[in-house]
């Protein structure tokens, strides 16, 4: 049996103002809005990534803390850091760490969502082990 990831539930304080800043820092397409308050989406971000951004019902301020246990952050694979983080950059996203070498090889770029979630940019060689099959 395959496994593949379908989507990444992401519970928010406002669901449509999360929504609103993946739409416009990565030009995410709203592939389902329930119409209901509070609301709930389901995006898909180039490349094929799926959230569903739904309701939180609480929240803490350890969420962008890279060392606390459990789903910590999102990596997004990209061919160039430098273009993304330019491209990111002219979107509204503040990169707080410079870029750094990357577990298993290429280079890594952490930042936050607009509620601090943490995602990264990373980087792989072509002949990296993570090369897609």
């Amino acid at each position: 049996m395959n496994y593949s990831v379908e989507h990444l539930g992401l519970p928010a304080r406002n669901p449509s103002t999360l929504k609103d800043w993946y739409q416009r820092v990565f030009a995410a397409e709203c592939v389902f809005d329930n119409g209901q308050n509070p609301p709930t989406f389901f995006l898909r971000l180039p490349g094929g990534v799926m959230l569903e951004i739904y309701p939180g019902q609480s929240s803490c301020r350890e969420t962008s803390d890279n060392g606390v246990s459990g789903w910590r952050h999102v990596a997004l694979l990209v061919d160039s850091i430098e273009q993304q983080k330019k491209l990111l950059e002219s979107r509204g996203v503040v990169f707080n760490d410079p870029i750094k070498p990357a577990a298993g090889g290429g280079q890594i770029l952490f930042f936050r969502d607009a509620e601090d979630n943490l995602l990264h940019l990373v980087e792989r060689p072509k002949e990296s082990v993570f090369a897609r099959k």
